[in-house]
């Protein structure tokens, strides 16, 4: 029990992942698909911030008796992806806005059928 009590940041991580997986897989809705991927992205940013932390380590300053260090590095590349990220999904939102004034829907199956109509 103490394993799970200890890692629970990763179950946290996989239970996330395979909700954002699922909603991407089993929804036809275009929004409902970007949110799982939001969701999915953030279970991976949480996954690099975990695995970046250092048990006892301090910030990466040289100082009197500190001889463990946390490394900066993942922290500071999922800053720039969360930027990326909601740029990203802006970008699908408005494409959804544009598929939604052309062919009257969000849902991925009208979609394909009206398109294969024409």
């Amino acid at each position: 029990m103490s394993f799970i009590a200890e890692h629970y940041n990763y179950w946290i991580v996989i239970v996330l992942m395979m909700a954002g997986f699922y909603i991407v897989i089993a929804s036809n809705n275009l929004i409902k698909q970007v949110i799982g991927l939001s969701i999915f992205q953030t279970s991976v940013f949480m996954m690099y911030i975990s695995i970046g932390k250092v048990s006892g380590g301090s910030a990466p300053i040289v100082a009197d008796g500190v001889t463990s260090f946390s490394n900066p590095l993942p922290h500071v590349l999922i800053l720039t992806a969360i930027v990326v990220g909601v740029a990203t999904t802006a970008v699908a939102l408005a494409l959804i806005i544009r598929i939604k004034a052309r062919y009257g829907s969000i849902e991925e199956n009208e979609i394909v059928d009206k398109d294969n109509v024409r």
